[in-house]
């Protein structure tokens, strides 16, 4: 398959953590471009690609296929906007947009112009997700009625930065909740309603850090947590079914191995056995459930693989435009302190 010629719109911590290491590792990609404004710092780490400081320069350039938007999250609408009409496959940094109009808007450019418009949801290969997915789909759990997943970190001070300024789209909430959402849905589908608790609880917050969001569906309550203020953070999964409990601690390892510089090589995203989760079944039987291994570099695979009309996307712009609408049911739901319906 011919290598599916990249470029990264932004050399910030997203660019340089989570998407240029993965496309650089993978045989289906190959990293030409970066758009930034610090060309020497780009080039300490990537000197042979090009960097742009001009972004339509950038998508007027033929060689680029693909174009990454890892820009603050008001951006993603208009910077994808432009790279669709320059006829480029297209894929987002998560959350989607900050709108569900502007996902519906950019859904129907890229079917108009051809073009695959993905979005980055890289959770979906966290070793802990892909388990609890196989452990629900193997029946073990019987019928599911409670599931909860949390995200919660100790960040007492709050940072000058976009992604704690009052800015649509900013929070914890669009952040890390739009992981939990997404991972939900993949699981759940749909829910029939939503309740939400949207707060800036720590001083001086600007952004929403700490939510409580519920999922109801008719036989299910899903439970999504999050915020900056807890010193243990507890499990990340708990599930409840009819057959059995599982829970789950620990955080996949591959965002700690990216953020150290690691790059993806054949022992890939294994987690540490004594974060393994455990299963109590109908008996009162508990045992380990090994984990299986992360697998970031998939997105990127099956992504290139794709775009050459070889496999089904990774991730489809209608999941992710769903993610938003959720996102934004919750923040009608606290709102109006009701429950808000899809």
């Amino acid at each position: 398959m011919q290598k599916v010629k990249t470029a990264v719109i932004g050399f910030g911590m997203s660019g340089q953590t989570f998407h240029a290491p993965l496309i650089e590792a993978i045989e289906e990609t190959e990293l030409v471009a970066f758009l930034s404004s610090n060309e020497a710092l780009v080039h300490q780490r990537y000197p042979q690609v090009k960097v742009f400081q001009d972004y339509d320069a950038l998508l007027a350039d033929p060689a680029i296929e693909l174009v990454v938007i890892t820009t603050p999250n008001q951006m993603h609408y208009p910077m994808a906007k432009a790279a669709i009409l320059a006829g480029k496959h297209v894929t987002i940094e998560k959350p989607f947009v900050v709108d569900a109009a502007q996902g519906e808007h950019l859904i129907d450019l890229a079917k108009q112009h051809g073009v695959v418009l993905s979005v980055y949801h890289n959770r979906r290969f966290d070793g802990d997700f892909k388990t609890v997915k196989s452990l629900i789909q193997s029946g073990e759990l019987g019928d599911v009625h409670t599931f909860e997943s949390s995200y919660n970190r100790y960040r007492p001070e709050v940072k000058t930065r976009w992604k704690e300024s009052d800015d649509a789209g900013s929070g914890i909430w669009y952040d890390l909740g739009s992981h939990l959402v997404d991972q939900a849905l993949q699981l759940f589908g749909l829910p029939t309603s939503v309740y939400g608790s949207l707060r800036a609880q720590r001083i001086n917050a600007k952004a929403v850090d700490q939510f409580l969001v519920i999922l109801q569906y008719p036989q299910l309550d899903v439970l999504l947590r999050g915020d900056c203020l807890s010193t243990e953070a507890g499990p990340r999964f708990t599930i409840k079914g009819t057959k059995g409990h599982f829970i789950k601690h620990g955080f996949d390892p591959q965002e700690n191995a990216l953020q150290q510089g690691l790059t993806p090589e054949k022992n890939w995203g294994i987690e540490e056995p004594s974060y393994h989760g455990t299963l109590t079944n109908e008996n009162e039987v508990s045992s380990k459930v090994a984990t299986e291994n992360g697998s970031y570099p998939e997105y990127y695979q099956q992504l290139a693989t794709h775009i050459r009309n070889e496999a089904d996307t990774p991730v489809s712009a209608i999941d992710a435009l769903n993610v938003i609408r959720v996102i934004q049911a919750a923040e009608e739901s606290a709102a109006t302190q009701r429950v808000t319906f899809i």
